[in-house]
């Protein structure tokens, strides 16, 4: 096994300095004016598919590119849409973001008969419609459209009432699919991947602000405890769970397919909402995939109970992961993981859906190029951190292999086969939400910003869709939300706590890995952006020290069926966490949260350092 093992990082070794390799430049750096062409040329491939989507699909849910025809493939509400309106709104389209939102408010209806995926609907629709209506409705994004009354809010309450269903269940965690007139069929099934249960939480969270009912935020919330209380005891999370027993179908743990999104929500949760609970459980979850998944530069899937090798394997869900660790702040292992992920797509023109680290050749049965933005999403967040132009290159490749590989008469086709570059005659609606977005805003990123999500009036949380959600204080409710459930340090629990300061954080560092707050101005660049809520009164709010997690947030650990016997006559006991001195500051005129180090030292107990300052 240790062998194997050996073998194995030679393998990603070799393979990563490929990526490295001088010979597979391209080209020289893009200039700022063919930045500017570039940027022109992605606006013109939104218009392209959009315009083919509305002229030969709309009103039904998505374009079929090759054959300028429609099809229903979620709901039939017309779909691509929903998921386009605030890209529109993005690209300054005032003239088609009015039209498109006055349409939906008076045509659109979710009292229909009709089973759908709770994770795709809330993600593309639900998302959808409260980013457009947070624009619509506000006259400081300067795309307020003047007959709109919340016609898109009252959407979303009604969608989201009508998926609140799925969430009736004995551990929190939902069911993957519900029908929108008739609730969750008794046949449905009680697997749901982990991804699906919990990456719910901004979208129903956003809603629960803007109404002002908090079961959308509770109900999701609970489902990210429901998974978060079965984790194993390194931390990590399984793939699928039954969501009637809790206990897991497939344990194979990694960061892309069926868990990606999983690790993105509960970040954003914190950096959206404030609620450091989030925080707390992502610190936890981000050093545990960092020890067991990490194989520098490539991430593999591991059994989750024994953290042995699963797959050797890059799927292309796991190419978001490097811009999730740029709002983290670890901006080194982004940059390599970056690299390599970046040689698979330069080798084919695309990722694949799966490549073999350890054959070196694309998986068998993954080998479709289905217009993911993943990859074109990390490589904008490391130019917002670092400016290299090495990104700008590489969306200017990504650009090329769009327009050359997958352009169809009516829009974009997915690649059936990355080797041989055979077109499918699909057109997923995430190809508008986020593709073709994240490629807009990198290279008008280089020109000099000037759009809503750079300049606009408040700081921009992108949902998983792409979709844009404002940290406004209705949302943010950055005092209200600071809280701990269940234990508050009593006043003179405080004087044992006290702020790290950043000499005391460099001592702790492990392995150049640096892990800092998302919005914070961090050492990497001056541009990344900062998080200044209103209304900051200076109240210092701590962790107590020598709590367990569960005293902490009120979350148990759930022993696995397997283990629960042997444990039957011993009250079970949380898994073992070094608890540090730590204090949360709430400063004037600035909220800065400062993610501090996490150590990579893991002993047998698996014990690790969570400092909040």
């Amino acid at each position: 096994m240790e062998a194997a093992g050996r073998k194995l990082g030679l393998i990603f070794l070799l393979l990563f300095f490929h990526s490295l390799h001088p010979d597979l430049t391209l080209a020289d750096s893009v200039t700022p004016d063919e930045a500017k062409l570039l940027r022109d040329e992605v606006c013109e491939m939104f218009y392209h598919a959009f315009n083919g989507y509305m002229d030969n699909a709309f009103p039904l849910d998505e374009l079929r590119p090759m054959s300028c025809a429609g099809e229903d493939t979620l709901g039939g509400y017309a779909l691509t849409l929903i998921d386009s309106l605030d890209t529109l709104a993005l690209l300054g389209d005032r003239d088609r973001f009015a039209a498109s939102v006055e349409w939906i408010g008076k045509n659109i209806r979710f009292d229909i008969n009709k089973t759908v995926s709770l994770f795709e609907t809330t993600i593309r629709v639900l998302g959808g419609l409260l980013s457009a209506h947070l624009i619509a409705s506000d006259y400081a994004t300067g795309m307020r459209v003047p007959s709109y009354d919340n016609q898109l809010l009252n959407l979303a309450e009604d969608l989201g009432r009508r998926l609140l269903p799925a969430f009736d269940t004995p551990t929190g965690i939902p069911f993957g699919s519900v029908n929108l007139l008739h609730g969750v069929d008794k046949h449905e099934s009680k697997i749901t991947s982990t991804a699906g249960g919990g990456t719910l939480t901004l979208e129903f969270g956003v809603l629960s602000r803007l109404i002002n009912d908090p079961i959308f935020e509770q109900v999701t919330k609970n489902a990210v405890r429901g998974l978060w209380a079965r984790r194993s005891k390194l931390n990590l999370v399984g793939a699928h769970i039954n969501v009637f027993t809790g206990e897991w179908t497939q344990k194979d743990a990694g960061i892309g397919t069926s868990i990606d999104s999983f690790y993105e929500y509960l970040l954003k949760a914190y950096l959206l909402f404030g609620d450091e609970e989030y925080l707390y459980i992502f610190q936890e979850a981000y050093a545990a995939a960092m020890h067991y998944l990490y194989h520098d530069p490539w991430y593999v899937e591991v059994n989750m109970d024994s953290a042995a090798i699963v797959w050797p394997l890059f799927n292309s869900l796991q190419a978001f992961w490097p811009g999730l660790q740029v709002l983290a702040g670890d901006i080194d292992p982004a940059i390599r993981t970056h690299a390599a992920f970046l040689s698979v797509w330069r080798r084919y023109g695309f990722t694949p859906e799966g490549f073999n680290l350890a054959s070196l050749t694309v998986q068998h049965g993954q080998k479709s190029y289905p217009l993911r933005p993943e990859l074109i999403e990390s490589t904008y967040w490391l130019y917002k951190a670092t400016r290299d132009p090495r990104y700008l290159d590489a969306g200017r490749d990504m650009i090329a292999s769009l327009q050359y590989g997958t352009r169809c008469p009516c829009g974009y086709c997915h690649i059936s086969d990355v080797e041989h570059h055979n077109q499918d005659d699909h057109m997923e609606s995430f190809f508008l939400a986020e593709t073709v977005k994240y490629l807009w805003l990198l290279f008008d990123l280089a020109v000099g910003p000037d759009n809503l999500v750079e300049n606009g009036p408040y700081k921009y949380v992108f949902s998983t869709e792409g979709h844009l959600l404002p940290a406004t204080p209705q949302i943010s409710l950055v005092r209200e939300h600071c809280l701990y459930h269940g234990a508050y340090c009593r006043s003179e629990d405080l004087r044992q706590s006290y702020r790290v300061s950043e000499s005391d954080n460099d001592k702790q560092e492990s392995n150049n890995s640096r892990f800092h707050a998302g919005w914070t101005k961090a050492r990497y660049s001056s541009d990344l952006p900062t998080f200044d809520p209103t209304a900051i009164t200076g109240l210092i709010k701590g962790v107590c020290p020598g709590l367990t997690h569960g005293q902490k947030f009120g979350i148990s650990y759930v022993y696995p069926t397997e283990e629960h016997h042997a444990h039957e006559t011993a009250k079970p006991k949380e898994p073992t966490h070094e608890q540090s001195h730590s204090v949360v500051v709430l400063t004037e005129p600035n909220f800065d949260h400062a993610l501090t180090d996490y150590s990579n030292d893991h002993n047998d107990n698996q014990t690790y350092k969570s400092d909040v300052t």
